[in-house]
C-alpha cells in the first residue's frame, strides 16, 4: 500500500469500490457472504453490541438502502463488516460508520485498519471532512480502537440505544474524526 493510502477499484455492476488496506480488503457485500457474516454477528462478543435478530434470507445485502456495506476480507475469508451512511445536506455533510469483526481476529489491529481504510476513502473519494461513530459507552475495546485511528470523544448520549436483548437502554459515546486527525 504505497504511501499508506487505500487503493480503490470500481467493481462491475455495483460501482462500489474495493479498498485495500494493510492485511485486508474491503469489498462489496454479496449474498454469498450472508452465512459467514451472520455467524460472526451471532457470536456473543458481537451480538452483545449489535444484536443478532437478522433476516437470514436478505441480511446484510438488502436491509438498508441508505447504508453502504463492505465485507472485511482477511486472507481470502470474510472477517467482518464495515459500513457507512452519509448526510449529504451541504450544511451538515458528514459520514457515519460502524463495524464488527470476528472475535477470533480481534486484537490484531484489523479493526483499526478497516476503520482507517474506510475513513481514507470517505475523506479522499467521497469528500467528507468529518466522520462520526457512536459505540456503546461500555464497549471499551471499540472506543480504544477508534481513538487509535484519531477519533475523539465529543459527548455521551444518555440512554441512547436499546440493549440488543430489549431489556433497557445503554449510553453511547459520540466520537468524531476530522480529516486532519486521521492517524
Amino acid at each position: 500500500m504505497p504511501g499508506g493510502h487505500p487503493t480503490s477499484t470500481v467493481s462491475g455492476m455495483s460501482q462500489q469500490p474495493t479498498l485495500s488496506g494493510a492485511g485486508l480488503i474491503l469489498r462489496a457485500v454479496v449474498p454469498a457472504d450472508g452465512a459467514a457474516l451472520i455467524a460472526i454477528l451471532r457470536t456473543p462478543e458481537v451480538a452483545r453490541w449489535w444484536g443478532d435478530d437478522v433476516d437470514d434470507d436478505t441480511w446484510p445485502v438488502d436491509d438498508d438502502p441508505d447504508t453502504v456495506k463492505f465485507a472485511i476480507e482477511v486472507d481470502g475469508r470474510v472477517a467482518g463488516l464495515v459500513q457507512y451512511s452519509e448526510e449529504l445536506d451541504p450544511m451538515y455533510r458528514h459520514a457515519g460508520i460502524d463495524i464488527f469483526l470476528d472475535p477470533k481476529l480481534q486484537g490484531r489491529g484489523l479493526g483499526r485498519e478497516a476503520v482507517r481504510t474506510l475513513a481514507r476513502y470517505l475523506f479522499s473519494e467521497r469528500r467528507h471532512h468529518r466522520i462520526v461513530i457512536d459505540p456503546a459507552a461500555q464497549n471499551h475495546r471499540a472506543i480504544s480502537t477508534y481513538a487509535a485511528v484519531g477519533f475523539r470523544t465529543v459527548g455521551v448520549l444518555r440512554e441512547y440505544e436499546r440493549n440488543p436483548d430489549g431489556t433497557g437502554w445503554h449510553d453511547g459515546v459520540l466520537m468524531e474524526l476530522l480529516v486532519s486527525e486521521l492517524t
